[in-house]
């Protein structure tokens, strides 16, 4: 009989020493919190593993054990060997030198003169073990991580662990759960089934503030009876529910509140499409000190208190040639619909379309001629 899923990242991960964790590109609120109480319940266990800085998100979660070591890229994922064939040579001594812009080896061979036919230059093993990849729906959502290491992820074993209906199944192992609320709320049900008594009160409030961030406190769509299962059991191993909703939800930043002010005072209102909308000028970060990460946020709440809204919509430019959209609809179906049409990425609850060489008021033109398309079919 096949291992399921879960047996197999038990196996992966009891087996691994230097285990690799990355999470999407521009992770939420619940990918940055889970990332965090999967490194430290990895080190609990034992294992060294490595984790990317989760950028600007990070920020909002100070409150939460952050892990000790985090890097900015992947760095010396993997040895290259220089090798001589020493069968009709031998190599009786060497020296190096790191200089400003190169590094040099110097070898004493026993005879004079060296074939270069006898070198050969050997990619070794990653240094990794295992790779665990948080919230992909495919590796192109790594971004740059992808990019410059390519070949780590044909070479090393990976696991997926997402709960989107569009992952692509893409790793050797993949967990992917469409009815958990969260990444949060699937590594709670892989860790409480595997190592129930090895879960530490860091662990368990980590993984409690993913989930209640991804739920908007349990209030969305997604929540399930299950969702509120895993999270009482992780109140039980020690996180405090009510220090995470007072840390997200019930305090916002100055710099926040005035982005969220200057959004509200250019809301747009369509009557036909049900569409709330707004745009976000580069100077209003600049004035509000603000980034777009912020924008989700807002997004979500301008919907939970619009009831007659259907679609909501945020339109910043990232450049001045460039402008991106965040939607969000009254429900995941819909959201769906639209992306047909805009096309776009869907993850973390909202659709994120990106107008390359348009400006913002191009961008808003070509979007709204996009939706009205789409109610007509």
């Amino acid at each position: 009989m096949p291992l399921s899923p879960q047996d197999q990242i038990r196996n992966q991960i009891e087996a691994s020493e230097n285990i690799l964790i990355l999470a999407k590109n521009k992770p939420s609120g619940d990918l940055v919190a889970t990332s965090w109480g999967l490194f430290h319940f990895l080190k609990s266990q034992g294992k060294n593993p490595t984790l990317l800085d989760c950028g600007p998100q990070a920020e909002k979660l100070s409150f939460l054990s952050r892990p000790d070591q985090t890097e900015k890229e992947i760095k010396g994922a993997r040895d290259f060997v220089l090798s001589f064939n020493t069968s009709r040579n031998r190599i009786i001594d060497f020296h190096t030198e790191n200089k400003i812009d190169t590094f040099d080896i110097y070898i004493t061979p026993e005879k004079e003169t060296i074939d270069p036919r006898d070198f050969s230059f050997i990619p070794a093993k990653f240094k990794y073990d295992l790779v665990i990849l948080l919230g992909c729906q495919n590796l192109d959502a790594l971004g740059e991580i992808r990019e410059k290491n390519a070949d780590l992820f044909f070479e090393v074993p990976a696991v997926n662990i997402d709960y989107s209906s569009a992952n692509e199944n893409f790793s050797q192992i993949n967990l992917v759960d469409i009815t958990a609320s969260s990444v949060a709320e699937i590594l709670t049900s892989l860790v409480r089934s595997n190592w129930e008594k090895q879960v530490s009160s860091d662990v368990a409030q980590c993984f409690l503030a993913g989930i209640i961030s991804a739920t908007s406190n349990f209030q969305n769509k997604k929540t399930s009876p299950q969702t509120f299962l895993s999270a009482s059991w992780l109140i039980e191993k020690g996180a405090n529910q009510q220090e995470i909703i007072r840390n997200i939800f019930k305090t916002q930043s100055f710099p926040f509140l005035k982005l969220w002010g200057r959004v509200m005072a250019r809301l747009n209102w369509n009557e036909g499409l049900k569409l709330a909308w707004s745009m976000i000028s580069l100077e209003d970060f600049v004035q509000s000190r603000t980034k777009p990460d912020e924008l989700p946020l807002i997004l979500e709440k301008i919907r939970d208190n619009f009831s007659t809204g259907k679609i909501f919509v945020i339109l910043y430019s990232e450049t001045l040639s460039k402008s991106i959209a965040i939607l969000k609809a009254s429900d995941l179906e819909s959201l769906k619909k639209i992306q047909t049409v805009c096309e776009g990425e869907l993850a973390n609850g909202h659709l994120e379309i990106v107008f390359e060489d348009k400006n913002i008021l191009e961008a808003e033109k070509e979007l709204l001629a996009k939706l009205e398309s789409q109610t007509e079919k």
